[in-house]
């Protein structure tokens, strides 16, 4: 399971880096084919969930790496095919049928994501037993997520180089071998390792009225929206971040360089988390994540932008290096320690005591993952009609709604539905 919380995060940051070749073709798609990644929760989330629940954990898990699998040959298919034929035109660019396979080979990667995603969460949760323990295992799962997206990138930048006007996904090819055959192997070893699927089995378990659904759960509808809100905090603090370095610095690599600090922060804090989550409850721990996120932008937006401050950075073509920029960066970088642990924290307290339904839920909570691109999207016209900063207060409110959950909406009130417990108890 850990295994797969590090290829989630390594099939999605495939797609930023190679955008960047894509967008010396055209300038508007940079972020296209990681739009098209996060799009696919939307479509497949309660179908995930279903999947879940039909066929078990295993074969969810194992038709995830099949369907990654093809989202890759696609992607390596639009650097062979369809380069000479122009479907239609986007102002003076024509897109080719090249760039709409590549578009789709995302778009299918994404399906594998969201499957994957609804294996990892609720199966982590459950080995260790729900609780304190459960969120336990999916922050030291979350660790090796975000131990992937850190590597991943500077992976990908290492096998592109420089990317120029002449640079095709021919470049990347080995990459995509590299990612296929990484497919394989993780679909070999799923095949051979014996997974616990106590939700289909019969034998034994009382059978209970299935008149309700996880909809019916105050507590894990409340947890819906605010993993939808999590996900646009988690994306949007260091995208509009990036951006308002790039205006105060001149520089793009700068700017994200800074930010990668972020996602480093990130790993820390979701480490720290799956040492200390025995002891500490996934509430306690939301609560004061939020309530210091909150206090980290609200200073970040109050401070002026002549106090600044050095901070280490990378760039390609200059390595590491330590650059002025405002103080408020900092203070939005740290932002990092605290989201690492909202994902955990939320997923656990949403789905306690649903018993049978949790498999359902995990699917509808991988449709929400689409906050990542709804909110952050509002977020930066917000930045761009009024300020970088003043974007930032989209965020202080979600942050203020997560808050809410964690000492009141998280709390589950419908004790009087009958759950087959039968999960949590073979933990």
């Amino acid at each position: 399971m850990f295994f797969l919380f590090a290829m989630i995060s390594f099939v999605t940051n495939l797609a930023a880096p190679i955008g960047t070749i894509w967008k010396t073709q055209y300038t508007w798609s940079g972020m296209l084919g990681n739009m098209m990644n996060f799009l696919a929760y939307l479509f497949m989330g309660i179908p995930a969930g279903n999947l879940l629940v039909k066929i078990g954990y295993k074969k969810t898990a194992l038709w995830a790496m099949a369907v990654g699998f093809i989202g890759l040959v696609f992607q390596w298919l639009s650097g062979k095919v369809g380069a000479e034929a122009g479907l239609f035109s986007v102002g003076e660019q024509v897109v080719t049928l090249n760039f709409i396979i590549y578009l789709l080979g995302a778009f299918i990667c994404g399906f594998c994501v969201c499957m994957l995603n609804t294996v990892v969460n609720p199966m982590l949760n459950m080995l260790g037993g729900g609780g304190n323990k459960g969120n336990q295992m999916v922050q030291a799962g979350g660790s090796l997520n975000s131990l992937a997206g850190t590597l991943t990138p500077l992976f990908v930048g290492m096998l592109v180089g420089e990317v120029s006007d002449k640079t095709t996904m021919g470049n990347v090819a080995p990459l995509l071998f590299i990612a296929m055959g990484v497919f394989v192997v993780a679909f070999l070893v799923i095949s051979a390792v014996a997974i616990p699927e106590p939700h289909l089995r019969k034998e034994g378990v009382k059978k209970v009225e299935m008149a309700h659904s996880p909809w019916n759960f105050r507590h894990t509808v409340l947890g819906v929206i605010g993993i939808f809100f999590y996900v646009g905090i988690e994306i949007g603090i260091p995208g509009v971040l990036i951006f308002y370095l790039a205006s105060v610095t001149g520089s793009a690599a700068v700017a994200g360089g800074v930010a990668a600090i972020y996602w480093l922060l990130m790993l820390c804090g979701r480490m720290i988390s799956s040492a200390i989550s025995s002891k500490v409850s996934s509430r306690t721990q939301l609560i004061t994540v939020s309530i210091t996120a909150i206090a980290f932008i609200c200073i970040a937006i109050f401070l002026s932008d002549s106090y600044t401050i050095n901070m280490p950075s990378y760039a390609a073509n200059e390595g590491f290096s330590i650059v002025e920029v405002p103080t408020k960066a900092l203070f939005l970088v740290l932002c990092g320690l605290c989201t690492s642990v909202m994902w955990g924290g939320i997923f656990n307290l949403a789905v306690e005591g649903l018993g049978k339904y949790t498999a359902q839920a995990s699917g509808i909570f991988m449709m929400m993952v689409v906050g990542g691109g709804v909110m952050p999207l509002i977020q930066n016209w917000i930045a761009d009609n009024v300020g970088y900063m003043e974007s930032y207060w989209l965020v202080v409110a979600m942050l203020a709604y997560l808050l809410f959950y964690g000492l009141v909406g998280c709390k589950n009130v419908n004790t009087d539905i009958p759950v087959d417990d039968s999960i949590q108890n073979a933990a």
